[in-house]
């Protein structure tokens, strides 16, 4: 039988590279349709092929990767149609958690996303602090819904989202107009009002998508020169 140290040693190694990949993902490094080769991955972040096999077969159970015929594993392509269908989903799922959080947050986690926000408008120029930030503010609101099957839907729907690369938050005056969205949401949740809540969330996505499509438009000229 394998030693159980062994076992734990490449589990670890698969949680390791999952992330690693995952940030790739994120990042731009790769792009959908780039086929994922584990002799590659394993010679570039210098492990064996057990472990990236596991982070492959993970980043597939997370719909962030598919097999083609002759192809192999591939980072999986969406269409506008999925891209419109996925922020569709956030709308009606954030707008939801904001409308609970209104109900449902302390003090506490109020403070907390006035920090973040703050924390957001000091680093207009600084795309991956921004990235990290407001993912921290989706989250602590999500958190503050008190609703466990919601975070999970908004989870599935992010994870999602991670396919279409780097932020939108790198386009210009998108970062200063989401401020603007956060501190709208936040004025609502002060007055525990829930329909503004969920109205200003809604506008912030609703935002986040037109930024995403015009980033996709822009790519895709890109890749057309």
């Amino acid at each position: 039988m394998p030693d159980d140290s062994l076992r734990q040693s490449d589990s670890g190694q698969g949680r390791d590279a999952y992330e690693r990949l995952i940030t790739e993902i994120r990042t731009g490094v790769l792009r959908p349709g780039d086929r994922l080769t584990e002799t590659e991955i394993a010679a570039r972040l210098g492990i064996s092929r057990t472990p990236v096999r596991e982070a492959i077969r993970a980043l597939e159970a997370d719909g962030l990767v598919d097999h083609q015929p002759r192809a192999g594993a591939r980072i999986r392509k969406l269409d506008y149609a999925e891209v419109t269908e996925l922020y569709e989903m956030r709308v009606v799922l954030e707008g939801t958690a904001a409308r609970f959080a209104a109900r449902a947050a302390y003090d506490s986690e109020l403070a907390e996303l006035e920090e973040i926000t703050d924390e957001m408008a000091a680093a207009l120029d600084d795309p991956e602090r921004l990235y990290h930030a407001n993912r921290h503010f989706h989250s602590v609101l999500l958190n503050a819904a008190r609703n466990r099957f919601l975070i999970r839907s908004v989870d599935a729907v992010q994870k999602t989202l991670l396919i279409l690369g780097r932020s939108t938050m790198e386009e210009a005056d998108r970062a200063q107009s989401a401020v603007a969205e956060h501190r709208a949401i936040l004025a609502a949740l002060r007055a525990h009002d829930g329909d503004a809540a969920e109205a200003a969330m809604r506008v912030h996505i609703e935002a986040a998508h037109r930024a995403r499509l015009r980033q996709l438009r822009q790519r895709a000229a890109e890749e057309d020169q």
